[in-house]
Formats: C-alpha cells, structure tokens, sequence
C-alpha cells in the first residue's frame, strides 16, 4: 500500500538543522517558515495500516459535519462522541481507499467532470457559480473534486465487494408484495436495497477489523 505523508517530521528536523538561532522576527515573517510553524502544531491522530489521518484533516471533517448538521437544523452531539464519530468515519474510508488503489480502481477526469457538473445543475447553477459558492463557503473547487473522487473510487469498490453478495429469492419479493401492497420492480430495488445495506455494514466490519488500526485521537 502507498504510504500517505506525514506532517511534522520535517519541521522538526528543519528546526535541528538551525532554525532557532535565526531571529524571531524574520521567522515569523518568513513564509516557509509559517507553513513548517503549521506543520508543527499537527499530529497524528490515526494511524491506518500503513496511512495516517491528521488533526487537521479531522477538524477539517468536524467543521463540515457541524455545517451540514446545523443546515439540516439538527442537533449537535457533545464534542467527544462528534470527533470519535468523525474519525471512524475517516478510518473506514482510509481502508477503503486503501483497498481500491490496491484494487487498480480509479476515477477519470472525464468522469469527474460530469459528476462536478451534475452536481452544480441539481443546484441550480453553472459550474463557474458552483466554484464561487464553494469559495463563499472557505472551499475550493479543486478540494471538491478531489473529494468527490475519492467518493466515486469508494462506491466503485463498495459495488465490487457486496453486490455480489446480493441475492433476492422469488418467494421474498412475492412476500415483499404482498406485506406492502407494491409491483415487483419496486419489490426487487427495495430488497435490493435493504439487503446491500446490510452486507455493507458487514463487510465494513470486516475489514475494519483486519485492519491494523491506531487510535490516537485522546493522546497528548
């Protein structure tokens, strides 16, 4: 598996090299150094078999989740259970990722533009006013789409893997049908549905469980 970066190894061995003894105000002034500054202040928070998440990548996700909970007008869990919510939401996708690269599964920009697109006219707008919206919002359009790969590469590989773990037998949709008073097709995608669900609940747990997994999200 491809290892991610780790930030903060660098500063630290940038701050060894001699840093320090440069004045504090040319430091503080000096772009390079503000990012190796940044860099500092993150750390692991989870490491993935060979991956690892960042405190910054995880308040990153904590920020969308109290966004798109309050739009939805719901409320906030207390802050412990969000970030622990949050970071196994991450974890699981880090697998996942992890798998589909294994896996040669990708997602062509071609594709992805479609999707962006798509995305841009069920909201009413162009992609150029899609790419200022996001920005009003602090985000960039590069960021989500890169986001939205990663989505797409995780549904791909989710297919893959509990699809054929499906089966529907006649004597269940004639059930189905009879119990809720629908036709066959709207039987079948219902089962389907609920089923899928369910072994992708299973097979999340699978591999999480064969995953070597770190948390480190109460470390100081």
């Amino acid at each position: 598996m491809r290892s991610r970066p780790v930030a903060g190894l660098g500063a630290g061995l940038v701050m060894a090299l001699g840093l320090a003894a440069l004045p504090a105000g040319a430091l503080a002034q000096d772009p390079e150094f503000q990012s190796v500054q940044r860099q500092t202040l993150d750390r692991i928070v989870a490491v993935v078999n060979d991956g690892a998440i960042m405190h910054s990548q995880l308040e990153e996700r904590l920020d969308q989740a109290r966004s798109q909970l309050g739009a939805q007008q719901q409320d906030l869990p207390p802050e412990d259970v969000l970030c622990e919510q949050v970071l196994e939401q991450m974890i699981l996708e880090e697998i996942q990722l992890q798998m589909a690269e294994e896996a040669g599964l990708s997602v062509d920009d071609t594709e992805l533009n479609r999707q962006v697109r798509g995305i841009a006219e069920r909201n009413g707008m162009s992609l150029e006013q899609f790419a200022d919206a996001l920005e009003a919002d602090g985000l960039t359009l590069s960021a989500v789409r890169e986001e939205i790969r990663r989505e797409l590469v995780i549904r791909q590989l989710q297919q893959r893997q509990v699809g054929s773990r499906v089966n529907l037998s006649e004597r269940e949709v004639e059930r189905f049908m009879e119990q809720e008073g629908v036709g066959r097709e709207q039987a079948q995608q219902a089962l389907f549905q609920r089923k899928a669900n369910e072994e992708l609940d299973a097979w999340l747990q699978e591999i999480r469980s064969q995953a070597f997994i770190d948390n480190r999200l109460g470390a100081r």
